[in-house]
């Protein structure tokens, strides 16, 4: 085994490599890019050395030389899957824990895996050509997708030939930003689909041999949300068929270390089933496999990566019970899950679940990396179980200072479809909006509470210096609250005296309040005259507003950034004639591309930003004067 290893990564699967090598007694060695020098996973491992980038292989390379590893764990995401990366370990004598690289250049290429699976018997999703679909006799929807890479981006479903080309242009565009590398192809796209997936584990003496399969349906834009393991729709005899198409693949694809093959089956008959890609890394879901299992597949690659002999063969795999995960992002879904930023101010963690994250109290959250924050994950003999304990786990968890989706997670698994296993790809889509918690109107009235009980504390003892509405007569004048809670309506309050809700400090951070016969408790932080509120899994921004601000109104011509990003592209010049729908300005954030779109016909009278500029939430980037 090996003494020194580097992880080429960053955030929760930095530190879950980290944990695995500590207790192997492997001495772990981070690299860092700038904004990173204190993060998590640079105080946890047992060195680190800086990089300009998580990208540039060249510095990577030295920094296992500097740091003496004799191996490299890619981790997920960046260059995990590239084989430029495990070619330059070998060349530097550095053993590089994942496939060789004639393997991951062809799975990580999707229309070369496509064609090894149909030779290797696994079903396929059929592929067209540009000119295909865009013959009159083509049936639609059709899906773009990148070639390389994974997680979602450069994906676009087509929903009529009129839009394939701004389709393709946008897939292109957002993969050569994300993989480096343009190119897409066109494939059939499956409305009611299960995603289905399949973990892998291949060794260098020619064993393979598969756990099980992952149920990753709840998914939105493309990327996963909620993963689970078993699938509620898979049955011993197709878990055994999806394994053996797996692993046939694998021996094909000459595969070596932990990887996994993706399905796309239909929602309501999965045995009708096609391959869909092979992700050759670990996955951001193994978590649930190595629940139901009982294997550290971190440990597992690492021995791989080491020369050993797997441990176990196929008749020793065996699922115990049911495992669940819920990503936690830094998204605003109230908002269509556009990405959020911020400063992590209050995070309080679940007390019975395992959490890989990647946060802590003033971590900052940008723009720069994935929006993941967190993954919640549960164990329990059977999936109504699982489903509690993840309940009870979100309902515990709280992050303020940023936008997540740990409230909207709480409201998805609540839903009949969810929780009868009903799951498609496109769930999400139908279901959402959901139900966000407590009433607004609560939310405001406990925001009215704790800030006037803030307010008296910063009085202290001196009845005089005390700015709540305190008053000779012994009780408090009533005060009122016109606050901005989150995106949406101003709510108004008052507060006709200060025992009206009875708030009992609980904390450092919290106070437990009354409200309409149900105590619950809420977390707070403030952030300039932001205060942020939590409780049972929810968070909220809320400000306080001036009559003037909350009389204020857009115009409806007027563009707005709906997230912090970087422009990307400005299609349109001052003066040019648009239609609804015409996109003004391109936006960049966490590695998703957002068109901002014209909601008026009319003239572009305003252009606020160009290329390349960085932009806040809610700053203005253009105006469109309507026409009638």
């Amino acid at each position: 085994m090996f003494e020194r290893v580097l992880i080429a990564n960053r955030g929760e699967i930095a530190r879950r490599v980290i944990r695995t090598l500590g207790r192997l007694g492997i001495r772990s060695i981070a690299v860092y890019a700038p904004g990173d020098r204190h993060a998590p996973h640079v105080r946890e491992a047992d060195e680190a050395v800086p990089v300009s980038s998580y990208l540039e292989i060249e510095e990577i390379i030295a920094a296992c030389a500097r740091g003496g590893a004799e191996a490299l764990h890619p981790g997920y995401g960046f260059l995990s899957e590239n084989p430029a990366l495990a070619r330059a370990c070998a060349a530097a004598g550095v053993v590089f824990v994942g496939p060789p690289p004639h393997a991951s250049e062809l799975m990580g290429d999707k229309v070369r895996a496509k064609d090894a699976a149909a030779r290797a018997g696994v079903p396929v999703v059929p592929s067209y050509t540009e000119a295909e679909a865009q013959a009159p006799d083509a049936i639609y929807p059709l899906i773009v997708k990148a070639a390389a890479g994974g997680g979602g981006r450069g994906m676009r479903v087509v929903e009529s030939p009129a839009d394939l080309q701004r389709a393709l242009e946008s897939a292109r565009r957002e993969a050569k930003a994300g993989f480096a590398d343009e190119r897409v192809f066109i494939e059939r796209f499956l409305p009611h689909a299960r995603h289905i997936e399949v973990q892998v584990l291949a060794d260098t003496h020619g064993n393979v041999l598969h756990l099980g399969e992952r149920e990753c349906s709840l998914q939105r834009r493309h990327q996963k949300v909620i993963e689970e393991s078993p699938s509620p729709a898979v049955d011993g005899e197709l878990r055994n068929r999806l394994g053996e198409e797996a692993v046939a693949l694998a021996r094909a694809a000459g595969y070596v270390n932990a990887g996994t093959v993706e399905f796309i089956a239909d929602a309501y008959r999965p045995t009708d089933h096609y391959f869909l890609e092979m992700n050759a890394r670990l996955q951001v879901e193994h978590p649930v496999t190595e629940l139901v299992i009982g294997l550290d597949l971190v440990e597992q690659q690492l021995r791989i990566a080491a020369g050993e002999p797997l441990g176990i063969e196929q008749q020793d795999v065996e699922l115990s019970g049911h495992a669940i995960e819920a990503r936690i992002n830094a998204e605003d879904a109230t908002r269509d899950f556009l990405p959020s930023a911020g400063r992590v101010l209050n995070y309080r963690r679940p007390t019975a679940a395992r959490v890989d994250d990647a946060i802590e109290i003033g971590t900052e959250i940008d723009t720069t990396y994935d929006s993941l924050l967190a993954k919640v994950i549960v164990h329990g003999p059977d999936r109504a179980t699982a489903l509690a304990e993840l309940e009870r786990a979100l309902s515990q968890t709280t992050i303020l200072g940023v936008m997540t989706t740990t409230g909207f997670l709480r409201s998805l698994i609540a839903t009949a479809d969810v929780r009868a296993g009903r799951l498609d790809t496109g769930l999400i889509g139908r279901v959402h909006p959901l139900p966000e918690g407590p009433a607004i109107d609560a939310v405001a009235l406990a925001a009215a509470v704790i800030s006037a009980e803030l307010l008296r504390e910063q009085g202290g003892d001196d009845p005089f210096g005390r700015v709540d509405g305190w008053r000779l007569a012994g009780r408090r004048a009533s005060s009122w609250w016109q606050l901005s809670i989150g995106s949406r309506e101003q709510v108004e309050v008052e507060l006709r005296e200060s025992g009206q809700h009875d708030p009992q400090r609980t904390g450092p951070s919290t106070f437990a309040i009354t409200i309409a016969g149900e105590r619950n408790e809420w977390a707070y932080a403030r952030d300039g005259d932001t205060l942020w509120l939590g409780t049972d899994g929810w968070s909220w921004p809320v400000r306080r507003q001036s009559s003037a601000a909350a009389e204020q109104v857009q115009s409806d011509g007027d563009l707005r950034a709906p997230m912090p990003g970087q422009v990307l592209l400005v299609p349109a010049t001052v003066g040019d004639r648009v239609q609804v729908g015409d996109p003004v300005v391109v936006l960049e954030s966490m590695k998703m591309e957002l068109v901002i779109a014209s909601p008026v016909d009319g003239l572009v009278a305003q252009l606020n930003v160009a290329a390349g500029e960085k932009v806040a939430v809610d700053q203005p980037l253009a105006r469109v004067e309507p026409t009638a």
